[in-house]
């Protein structure tokens, strides 16, 4: 069987399952991309299998630490362990995340659940080879309505997959109605954002929406609104909804009228938005809301453009700081593994520094619990928040 022979001092050593191709001392056995491959280290001890496809910077991302092959019994044992793990954190939830990654042991495997409805991607070579088997066995232990592959992600370049969607099970669903966590969404599975909502944020939409009675609410880059509808449904005086996409703000006023709550949604670059706003309270005007959420996309797809990045974030907390009055509410959210937790927490407190406010941290958050993190992995832990409030008295 081919495989690699891992250089000294590899991440793999330290607990890692990812292989770049600069910790790679040999490849025996000519294999082809989307091949699982023995991983050795140089003195011929087993090391695991792995995915390999020499195209990507990641040339082999381990599945296994003992031998075996991507057949059907592996398949249907992981996405069964996967599927059992969230039925038991999170029982009676119809929408969520059943197989994610290498979160789940199948590395480049996304599998998202809208009741009778599942969405699939495939992000690494070896899963796309595999996706008629995959789409098999899912239509043999879930029984769905429908099977969408949705292999639309900029990602796939890298892996050397092109890009498609189409539905591999089922007739095309027409946009239909779920509900997460309370809240009521229409989902178009086939043109939504990633594989239609943001589902690692169903749980954050509930806890900040705890601070919300009574105020008034804006939600900054809020695609289909899940802050903005949770905010008025926990009792907020006023809510506003910001996003560029004409889309979107489409979708939260479809989503609002769902929900039985009024939300302003307002079409507009969110930094230009926050720009004018600030500019209107500093220079007398009085702040128009009493709680802000920051929730932009990422904006750093590798750590080269980390540092570019960190200044975009100061920017929108600074410009948020300056919007809200004393005792006013800030959560703020970083959906990528590249700024860390301690990195993003030290722009909020470079904004604050430079805006004279003093923010008294009132909750973490991180992703739902059906994106589980794994220890020797920091990558799967990358979405992080935090909750302050504008410290009065000072």
């Amino acid at each position: 069987m081919a495989g690699l022979i891992i250089a000294p001092k590899a991440r793999i050593f330290h607990g890692h399952d990812w292989v770049y191709g600069t910790e790679v001392k040999a490849v025996f056995g000519n294999p082809a991309p989307g091949d699982v491959v023995l991983l050795k280290d140089q003195r011929d001890r087993y090391l695991g299998s792995a995915m390999y496809n020499p195209n990507s910077q990641i040339i082999a991302r381990r599945f296994s630490r003992r031998k075996q092959d991507l057949d059907r019994d592996f398949f249907v044992r992981r996405i069964s362990q996967a599927v059992t793990l969230r039925e038991r954190w999170m029982r009676d939830e119809q929408i969520m995340r059943i197989v994610w990654s290498e979160s789940d042991g199948l590395p480049g495997l996304i599998i998202d659940r809208y009741n009778d409805v599942l969405v699939m991607q495939t992000l690494t070579m070896a899963m796309y080879l595999r996706i008629g088997l995959i789409r098999d066995i899912l239509n043999d232990i879930m029984q769905p309505r429908c099977i969408i592959v949705r292999n639309d992600s900029p990602m796939l370049i890298a892996e050397g997959i092109p890009q498609e969607t189409y539905v591999a099970v089922g007739g095309e669903p027409k946009p239909f109605e779920v509900t997460g966590r309370g809240i009521k969404f229409l989902v178009d599975l086939n043109n939504g954002q990633k594989t239609g909502l943001y589902l690692d944020q169903l749980k954050n939409y509930q806890d900040v929406a705890k601070y919300a009675k009574g105020r008034r609410v804006l939600d900054c880059f809020c695609n289909q609104g899940g802050f903005a509808l949770a905010c008025a449904k926990a009792g907020a005086t006023s809510v506003t909804a910001v996003d560029i996409s004409e889309d979107a703000i489409a979708s939260v006023r479809r989503n609002a009228e769902l929900n039985g709550v009024e939300i302003e949604g307002i079409a507009e670059n969110a930094f230009d938005f926050l720009k004018r706003e600030s500019d209107a309270v500093r220079a007398g005007a009085e702040p128009k809301w009493d709680l802000i959420i920051l929730d932009p996309p990422s904006f750093t797809r590798n750590k080269k453009s980390l540092v570019g990045a960190m200044r975009g974030y100061k920017e929108i907390h600074l410009r948020a700081m300056q919007m809200l009055p004393l005792g006013g509410v800030l959560s703020t959210f970083c959906c990528s593994h590249h700024a860390s937790s301690a990195l993003f927490k030290q722009s909020i407190g470079e904004a604050a520094v430079d805006g004279h406010c003093t923010l008294r941290l009132m909750e973490y958050h991180g992703q739902s619990p059906d994106h589980p993190v794994l220890l020797n992995m920091p990558e799967t832990e990358y979405l992080k928040g935090f909750t302050f409030e504008m410290v009065p008295g000072r």
